[in-house]
């Protein structure tokens, strides 16, 4: 079976809106992010242990507001107490296994790999182009931040890569993922954004 990226129909390569006489670093890179594991993991509520060195590919699970955690290969997201998201270039398979060590009697482990939309933003005007459809002080976040907010209606999850908010990663269910990306670019039409 092909697996079919979410945006498969409408992420054309070139560059759009306002890019003209803009140097390359002004301009925003916009790019849809593929092949890559998604995982939720929830601690059932009335289990009595803590997550107290839970690790996957050698990372611990976060434990503050906002915070993530990662390697070259894996980011983990806080997405609220007890509930996260793993994200990684390993495969399926080989994630699922290390989740295999995780006691089911109390955490749910849900493979969401092809149920998610996953775009990456990278430019200057990063943090602009966010403001315009989520009510969320961006200016607050920062490196390794992961929040759950809104653009122009959907629900989406915003993972910072880089100070500034400079370069970003923003998750949505995979069903809002065109009308996220139309969104988005829309929003960036007057810096200018490049599709790669």
């Amino acid at each position: 079976m092909k697996i079919i990226s979410a945006l498969h129909k409408i992420h054309q390569k070139g560059l759009y809106g306002d890019f003209e006489g803009k140097k390359d670093d002004n301009i925003i890179k916009i790019s849809e992010i593929k092949d890559i594991s998604i995982f939720q993991v929830v601690q059932f509520n009335k289990s009595e242990l803590t997550n107290q060195n839970l690790k996957i590919d050698g990372i611990e699970f976060p434990k503050n507001v906002l915070q993530v955690e990662s390697n070259n290969m894996t980011r983990i997201l806080w997405q609220g107490p007890n509930n996260w998201l793993v994200i990684s270039n390993k495969k399926q398979k080989e994630l699922f296994d290390e989740f295999k060590n995780f006691d089911s009697k109390i955490y749910a482990v849900t493979d969401l790999s092809h149920a998610r939309a996953a775009i990456e933003m990278e430019g200057k005007h990063v943090s602009e182009v966010l403001k315009k459809g989520c009510p969320l002080n961006i200016n607050d976040l920062k490196i390794n931040n992961s929040v759950n907010s809104v653009f122009n209606g959907i629900t989406i999850t915003i993972d910072v890569l880089q100070s500034q908010v400079e370069k970003v990663r923003v998750y949505s269910l995979r069903s809002f993922g065109e009308s996220l990306y139309y969104s988005l670019t829309d929003a960036s039409l007057e810096f200018g954004y490049k599709n790669i």
